[in-house]
């Protein structure tokens, strides 16, 4: 029989469609990605194609080039020009579309997809979102800065070079007020942090724990939205993004490119988007909310029940999936 799950970080209800359900090993992609060259003449993101795009903001340095290189957004969202300006009128609320929007290149190497990284690399790569997000919140603009990575068409990307991107907008989104929101709600009740208490029974249980580090964890939610969705998580509380200290950084780098490499090999390399969901830096310290990493793999499409509800419908079983990763080796 169907069950329904309930997410007590989200609030949200998912289906767990348990006799429509597939095996792990059938999310796995049939049809390969085409070979790519290490260089694309035509790309922008690659060394020498550097005049097409705007002058980097920021740039690791390596034998004479670059590293990582990160650039203002061609086709920005928001416009780093101009002051922020909320205006009221009757019913209707607007502010001027200001704030930061960067593509960071994540290594000049065209076909080095994230998930085959060297650990080094990926620990520049989180250096680099780091020294970004510190940079955006300090602009007085700037109420959120969200951090994330488009692969693969379903997920949203337009070029296939390996890039990251970041935007920082002039307001906190509804998404991250109502996790706020409902975090504090919990905190007032049972005066614990929810996402902490979370962590604290997937370790007891294991059965969704997918993989472990020194300072982070790796976990299919109980109540899964979409198959293989993922969650990376620090064992110590913290409630920013910035408040990693160096070793952490490092650690976060080796536990994202392994779970990288295991959907990879896994699944075949399957489309997918990768979230940092943090709270502002006015929120630095607090007791009731806890960032992490969302990992979420584009293997099904949002259908009409879905948009009409708010309720998705999960094929697959979050513990069978959870072991089917935790198997997959990444030596």
């Amino acid at each position: 029989m169907p069950e329904l799950r309930y997410n007590v970080i989200t609030r949200d209800w998912v289906i767990i469609a348990t006799e429509r359900a597939k095996r792990p090993d059938q999310f796995k992609r049939t049809v390969p990605r085409k070979a790519m060259p290490v260089h694309d003449p035509k790309c922008p993101f690659c060394p020498g194609n550097e005049k097409m795009t705007p002058s980097a903001t920021y740039m690791v340095p390596m034998d004479g080039a670059w590293r990582v290189r990160v650039t203002p957004n061609k086709f920005a969202a928001v416009s780093r020009e101009g002051e922020r300006k909320r205006t009221v009128q009757g019913i209707k609320r607007t502010i001027t579309g200001v704030g930061i929007h960067e593509v960071i290149v994540e290594t000049p190497e065209h076909n080095r997809t994230t998930a085959l990284l060297s650990d080094s690399d990926a620990e520049t790569l989180i250096e680099t979102y780091l020294n970004r997000f510190k940079a955006a919140s300090d602009d007085p603009r700037v109420e959120q800065v969200t951090i994330f990575k488009n692969h693969g068409e379903a997920a949203g990307t337009s070029l296939e070079h390996p890039h990251s991107q970041l935007i920082a907008t002039p307001v906190i989104t509804t998404q991250l007020r109502d996790r706020l929101f409902s975090a504090l709600d919990h905190f007032d009740e049972y005066g614990e942090c929810i996402f902490c208490r979370v962590l604290d029974q997937e370790l007891k249980e294991q059965i969704r724990i997918i993989l472990e580090t020194e300072h982070f964890v790796s976990y299919i939610p109980f109540a899964d939205l979409t198959p293989f969705s993922l969650l990376i998580m620090p064992r110590r509380h913290m409630a920013c993004f910035n408040e990693m200290n160096d070793a952490e950084a490092a650690d976060l780098a080796r536990i994202l490119r392994r779970i990288l490499l295991k959907l990879y090999r896994g699944l075949g390399d399957p489309d997918y988007n990768y979230v940092v969901r943090t709270a502002p830096t006015e929120n630095m310290g607090v007791k009731y909310y806890h960032w992490y990493v969302s990992v979420i793999p584009r293997l099904t499409r949002m259908a009409g029940f879905e948009m009409g509800s708010g309720m998705f419908i999960n094929v697959s079983l979050p513990e069978e999936n959870a072991s089917f990763l935790r198997e997959m080796s990444v030596e």
